[in-house]
């Protein structure tokens, strides 16, 4: 289970509109902007996924991050909002048998080239 996720990112602005358009197909939306937007922090009801400017060096390392969709057409809806916010598509909509039967997924990475993930469980 996740309590948050703090996101390091290169433009706190740039990477918010980013989540702004993906996130609201998923119920989510921006709950907290710190130091005039210079902290953003996104939820449904609550701050979940918290964006802040990328402190010190260092190599870059792979992170993924899925979130709940409610159902099909929010994961769609997050690829079309991904796609039209200039996202790379890794993956378009699809059902992932492999991972079980009904999961259906879309993947693409945001501004900082981190792999996000749209994901219902639920069978159509």
């Amino acid at each position: 289970m996740i309590d948050h996720l703090s996101l390091q990112v290169a433009d706190v602005a740039v990477s918010a509109a980013f989540y702004d358009s993906v996130l609201r197909p998923l119920g989510g939306h921006r709950l907290v902007e710190l130091g005039d937007g210079a902290v953003v922090a996104f939820g449904a009801d609550r701050p979940v996924l918290w964006l802040v400017p990328a402190v010190g060096g260092g190599e870059v390392r792979e992170v993924h991050l899925a979130f709940s969709a409610p159902d099909r057409a929010a994961v769609d809806a997050f690829h079309a909002a991904a796609a039209a916010a200039g996202a790379e598509v890794l993956h378009a909509p699809r059902v992932w048998s492999e991972y079980h039967p009904a999961y259906y997924a879309a993947f693409v990475r945001d501004p900082d080239g981190v792999s996000i993930e749209a994901v219902c469980h639920l069978p159509e």
